[in-house]
């Protein structure tokens, strides 16, 4: 007897199969039961004839708890009215264990008690779109770059130092010494940049943010490209090539997902080439319009962030931000040495800030006392500049969040479902 994913049982059409899975709902009607069977892949409806099956496991499928683990055998057929376009014609069926007081209910449920129970709602049709919808990402991510000559390039997770920098740290006892929870792979890419050209840093990334905005974890993953002999114009070219990929990507691939999310998809299908480009100044001048009273200066707040975005129908590249809102490691604009050369991409409808980067350092003498003037330990980056001093060359890249993407192109209120297990301020479990 064959056995049958959900995902590809229409290749198994008028066949007889089985199903391994889990009892996600059931439903009785006389001598007819309605078993909506899970198996990872997706669910079926497997509809049990009295008729057809012997007594005793009829009687069974009438008591099955929610959730039990169960092997269904039966005939393949065409529904159109199913979800899939296919149901299970049930001729046998077998429990492998029959859970009891499953907790998570057709109910309501609040979000602390679902995130208390997050080893369980994975389960629930909802949060599988959702890691369905982040698994294309990631793949979209993958083959963009793989695609483009970038080498995958593994940064390590242990640092000596900061990155972004020194007060959102988790620090590690390292043997006789402390170590620090990467918050970035960037620094490491750049090595990898100056030795094969282009690479790409993909993993987890750490911030100690106090933070409770929908918007931040403390534990999320980083997709970070870097390119050798690169300004800040290709990096801006390229994070919108990247981006659109991706987006095309996920609507192609995971329509269905995002139709059980009940996503509106006219605003991802406007997220084409050419995006808006504006400098910092010019969306002071958009926010003021608004009634944000700015002065230079003055970082974007998601607040901000969701304001400037309203007049976009598409994500929007802000450029040129003050040197003093960000990272040691940019560059200052040769024409205006206020500025740094330096892009932060902004997801339209709200979501915020989706990839920042630009165009690093590349003289030693000006990085050395940029580091020293953000108070970091000159002796931890003893190595970053090696990389100006050895063959030094403009380069640049960006990170992209994958939590903050994922949730942008759900739909999601807070980044918190994009992730199997998130992590924040006030919750280290599951």
């Amino acid at each position: 007897m064959a056995v049958a994913s959900v995902e590809r049982i229409g290749e198994h059409e008028g066949r007889t199969v089985t199903v391994r899975g889990w009892l996600a709902a059931r439903r009785s009607s006389g001598k007819l039961h309605f078993l909506q069977v899970r198996d990872g892949t997706g669910t079926i409806q497997c509809v049990m004839s009295k008729a057809d099956v012997a007594e005793e496991v009829f009687a069974l499928a009438d008591h099955l708890p929610q959730e039990s683990s169960l092997e269904v055998t039966g005939v393949v057929r065409a529904d159109p009215r199913a979800p899939i376009g296919y149901e299970l014609g049930v001729s046998d069926l077998r429990a492998i264990h029959q859970s009891a007081d499953y907790p998570i209910t057709p109910k309501e449920h609040g979000v602390a008690f679902l995130l208390d129970h997050r080893h369980l709602w994975l389960r629930s049709s909802r949060q599988q779109a959702i890691m369905r919808v982040r698994a294309e990402v990631i793949r979209a991510c993958r083959e963009y770059f793989d695609a483009h000559g970038f080498l995958p390039f593994d940064a390590p997770i242990l640092t000596p130092a900061a990155c972004e920098g020194t007060t959102n740290l988790f620090a590690v006892p390292y043997f006789d010494e402390t170590a620090y929870l990467t918050q970035s792979g960037q620094l490491y890419g750049e090595a990898g940049a100056l030795a094969f050209g282009k690479v790409y840093v993909f993993g987890p990334t750490f911030r100690a943010e106090k933070s409770k905005t929908r918007r931040h974890l403390t534990e999320f993953w980083m997709i970070e490209p870097e390119m050798a002999f690169a300004g800040l114009d290709d990096d801006m070219d390229l994070a919108e090539d990247f981006l659109v990929h991706v987006v095309r990507r996920v609507r192609e691939g995971r329509a269905a997902e995002l139709r059980a999310l009940e996503r509106d998809p006219a605003p991802l299908a406007r997220v084409e080439k050419p995006f808006p480009r504006i400098t910092y100044a010019e969306a002071l001048d958009v926010l003021r319009r608004k009634g944000f009273a700015l002065e230079w200066g003055a970082d974007l707040g998601g607040d901000e962030e969701t304001a400037l975005s309203e007049s976009f129908d598409r994500p929007v590249m802000v450029h040129r931000y003050p040197v003093e809102c960000k990272a040691f490691y940019m560059k200052a604009d040769p024409a205006d040495p206020r500025s740094a050369l330096c892009v932060d991409v902004l997801a339209p409808e709200g979501y915020g800030e989706i990839v920042g980067g630009g165009q690093r350092e590349d003289d030693a003498a000006v990085l050395e006392e940029k580091i020293r003037s953000h108070g970091l330990p000159l002796d931890a980056f003893g190595w970053y500049l090696d990389l100006r001093r050895y063959g030094s060359v403009p380069h640049a890249g960006f990170g992209m969040g994958i939590e903050r993407c994922v949730a942008w192109l759900c739909g999601l209120h807070h980044v918190r479902e994009t992730i199997p297990f998130a992590r924040m301020l006030e919750r280290l479990r599951p």
